[in-house]
């Protein structure tokens, strides 16, 4: 009796499989393997290639490109861009998300189609939108130019100052803000939305301001999604060519960030500078990789 029992179950059991997990053991290890295969050709290959490359002529060649000053201030370019970027997309991207996740006012799908913005446009012309309004000849250089008392107050304090935005570092933050604010407002938006205003509402209810309400409810519930908006924005900040490329000008040691740097001993056929400087960016695309993994270990085991 109880082998025809457990029988049963096991025929139940199976009747409810789904059907996916019914198909054909070479089917499921075909498509498993081709898509490793993929990730091996297009992912891990190129990666190894460059380490291959930068290292071709040993450890000593290596680290003696790494030493190049251009090289080394490309570097802290990248990282001086990034960690003015980031923050600022931050910022932004908490008050956009919070702002349209929590409360109801017209315009707020224009609002969402804006901060969608930078995936619809291409990063060049990004960047010339920088240059037309902040270059010499752009709009507001136009009318610094114009006719009035203050304008030429103004344009005498500014080149006193030396104060430059295209072709120096202010146009490439700019720049990096246009094309990574998306990241962080983006990843918040439909975490916000899913979890809903009532422990908002119940704060408010028992006595708790606007901040109070923010600090102690809603960032606590947010902060694995924006742990890893921050860091797909860093990441973004960090490989940034096109917008960079329009508004640096490819000045060697000055306005050059690492991509540009990469580009320019390539084309000089400098191709252990080239591929050491592009194994840095690999690291610090795999450093990204990683705490990416972390966050998302973490906030699993919390969740679990």
């Amino acid at each position: 009796m109880a082998s025809s029992v457990s029988s049963l179950s096991r025929t139940s059991g199976s009747a409810v499989r789904p059907l996916a997990t019914r198909d054909a053991a070479w089917v499921r290890y075909g498509l498993t393997a081709l898509a490793l295969g993929f990730l091996a050709l297009f992912l891990l290959l190129p990666l190894v290639a460059v380490f291959t490359e930068a290292l071709r002529r040993g450890l000593g060649a290596y680290f003696e490109a790494l030493k190049d000053p251009d090289g080394l201030h490309a570097l802290k370019l990248t990282l001086i861009t990034a960690a003015l970027a980031v923050p600022a997309n931050l910022v932004f991207g908490v008050a956009a998300a919070w702002c349209i996740a929590k409360f109801t006012f017209t315009g707020k799908s224009l609002l969402i189609t804006l901060i969608d913005l930078p995936f619809a446009v291409s990063p060049v012309i990004s960047g010339l939108i920088y240059v037309l309004l902040f270059g010499a000849q752009g709009w507001y250089g136009h009318y610094l130019r114009a006719d009035d008392p203050w304008f030429p107050v103004l344009q005498a304090w500014l080149i006193e100052q030396d104060f430059k935005i295209i072709f120096a570092v202010p146009g490439i933050v700019l720049a990096t803000v246009f094309v990574t604010f998306p990241f962080v407002a983006r990843e918040l938006i439909p975490l916000m939305q899913q979890q809903g205003n009532d422990e908002e509402y119940a704060a408010i209810t028992l006595g708790a301001s606007g901040w109070q309400t923010f600090w102690n409810v809603t960032l606590p519930n947010i902060k694995w999604g924006l742990f890893y908006g921050v860091i797909l924005c860093n990441a973004r900040a960090m490989g940034e060519f096109g917008a960079v490329s329009v508004v640096s000008g490819h000045i060697r040691g000055q306005t050059n960030t690492l991509p540009l740097h990469v580009e320019i001993l390539y084309n000089e056929y400098q191709f252990v500078g080239a591929f050491a400087a592009a194994s840095v960016l690999a690291l610090l695309a795999l450093v990204t990789l990683v705490l990416k993994s972390l966050v998302e270990w973490a906030h699993a085991r919390r969740t679990a």
